[in-house]
């Protein structure tokens, strides 16, 4: 099962992501505080984090941009501010997918599950059976061919 830490200041929001996520394959674990998440993220173990942008005592940005200070755990952007600036503000500065409210839940746990599936790869991989056609875009593992799109490649 994956640990999501979910963070927003409002609770319907957490409530209604949990209601999304939680059950067989997601565990979620609730934050309404930037502060308290950078704190849980350090100490927890956590597969991924939505997290969302504006919040009273720490604006998501700095949020995401601390955890990068010391960890890789992927980072979806979850809010309301939708321009293209602030998209592109929210990935140059760490987060790994920016999506923006209001949202369709079947989009969101698509993009999660991608994220989960690149990121956990490593996991499972013994990298020295690993090769890499980047002319192709193909990934062997013990001489098996991994099936990616060139996206995931």
């Amino acid at each position: 099962m994956k640990n999501i830490l979910l963070v927003d200041d409002e609770q319907r929001m957490l409530d209604l992501l949990g209601l999304y996520l939680e059950g067989d394959i997601y565990h979620c674990e609730k934050e309404i505080s930037g502060v308290q998440a950078i704190k849980r993220v350090a100490k927890g173990n956590f597969d991924l984090i939505l997290l969302d942008v504006m919040m009273p005592d720490l604006d998501g940005w700095t949020v995401c941009k601390n955890i990068r200070e010391f960890s890789e755990i992927p980072i979806i952007m979850l809010t309301a501010r939708g321009q293209n600036t602030d998209v592109s503000f929210g990935l140059k500065n760490g987060a790994d997918d920016y999506i923006t409210k209001p949202f369709d839940e079947t989009i969101l746990l698509a993009r999660i599950e991608a994220i989960l599936r690149r990121t956990s790869l490593s996991d499972k991989i013994d990298f020295k059976n690993l090769s890499l056609d980047k002319e192709k875009f193909q990934i062997w593992i013990n001489q098996k061919l991994l099936e990616v799109t060139p996206i995931e490649f």
